[in-house]
């Protein structure tokens, strides 16, 4: 059976969020300024255009010292989410992104904050890219409250950065944006 347009096949696999259990059961609230009131992300997001990461901003949690953020989607066509953004080592502080951070290893802002490679192989954000035809896609914004720094590199794969988080998570929150390829002119 073929997937329809409006219902692209899933990867089956859980999204890293739900293969940690926080310390706490308080969750983090995380929102997006710039995503449109339809759950849409502005095309200047996506690879398809400037492919410049979101701004992002959640709610704090007492005695983090870390925060982690990754960004997956299920709906594509393959056996696991798709990884469109690992960061950790955010200062426990900082509360909030700016648009368009460096897609670099080492962030100078947030100071500390270290980013992993994407699933098309660069460092730091990849924005959506879905299959044109392929209909709309979700994207699961997940923060991690870390109770210390995760001693990892930047060429640390998602599964290992896993095993971290799930020692010392303390909270956590997700979002939830949409995009789809745009129509072909």
């Amino acid at each position: 059976m073929s997937p329809s347009p409006s219902h692209p096949e899933h990867s089956g696999q859980a999204l890293t969020i739900m293969k940690v259990e926080p310390i706490q059961h308080t969750g983090i609230v995380v929102t997006c300024r710039a995503q449109e009131a339809s759950g849409k992300l502005p095309d200047r997001h996506s690879a398809y255009f400037d492919n410049i990461s979101p701004p992002l901003e959640w709610t704090g949690v007492p005695e983090v010292k870390a925060w982690a953020v990754i960004v997956e989607d299920p709906d594509a066509p393959r056996t696991k989410p798709f990884v469109h953004w690992m960061l950790w080592n955010v200062q426990g502080e900082v509360t909030a992104l700016p648009e368009g951070l460096p897609n670099t290893e080492f962030l100078a802002t947030p100071q500390g904050g270290i980013q992993g490679r994407n699933d098309m192989g660069g460092y730091g954000w990849f924005g959506p890219r879905p299959p044109a035809g392929h209909g709309v896609h979700r994207y699961y914004f997940q923060v991690f409250a870390l109770d210390d720094v995760i001693e990892m590199g930047p060429d640390t794969p998602l599964p290992e950065l896993l095993n971290a988080l799930k020692g010392c998570t303390l909270a956590t929150g997700e979002m939830m944006a949409t995009y789809e390829a745009p129509n072909p002119q």
